[in-house]
């Protein structure tokens, strides 16, 4: 097995690409990633790969559908360690769902570690430490006596439906708030 990570892809090169540009490099990564997981496990089926997932995760090895879904925000803001870490980190449970009893194991248990060790040479990660700022949105704002705040679809839905939220500097209730657009 081999035991030191993919090449590294010149940042240099990444940083000059344009999004679809970007998008196509990640599926030779993810190319390269599946081949080097074929070396020790000939049958795994080649993973899709779509540009989808939303919010504060990098990939997801979606396992129903057949392939990794990647955040297109988190993979333009951090293209290095898409490349470097978070393709083979998704390709690492792609491999182990597709071995025996693979639906059955911890997504980040031993098997997966194996694999990023062994098979990537890396330290198997569960967690990125990426400004997920640019990725969350937040377009609705909501105000107290002493600022503005700003809600989360998925928040301001809490709200529509009944919930209520403070203020933790002020203690009054946030109030919705669109924004006036002239």
């Amino acid at each position: 097995m081999k035991t030191s990570p993919l090449p590294p892809w010149p940042a240099t090169e990444l940083a000059a690409m344009s999004e679809t540009e970007l998008h196509q490099a990640a599926r030779v990564r993810v190319e390269q990633a599946w081949q080097r997981c074929c070396e020790v496990c000939p049958a795994l089926p080649a993973p899709n790969v779509w540009f989808n997932l939303r919010g504060a995760s990098a990939g997801q090895a979606h396992l129903g559908h057949g392939g990794l879904r990647l955040n297109p925000v988190l993979l333009r803001e951090n293209r290095t360690a898409f490349f470097d870490e978070v393709i083979p980190h998704e390709m690492a449970h792609w491999l182990v769902f597709h071995l025996d009893n693979g639906p059955r194991l911890k997504p980040h248990g031993r098997e997966w570690k194996t694999v990023m060790r062994d098979l990537f040479g890396l330290v198997p990660s569960v967690t990125h430490r990426f400004d997920i700022k640019q990725a969350q949105s937040a377009p609705y704002r909501y105000q107290c006596d002493c600022r503005f705040h700003q809600f989360t679809p998925r928040r301001h839905a809490l709200v529509v439906n009944g919930r209520r939220y403070r203020c933790r500097h002020c203690a009054k209730t946030l109030v919705y708030r669109p924004e006036v657009v002239s």
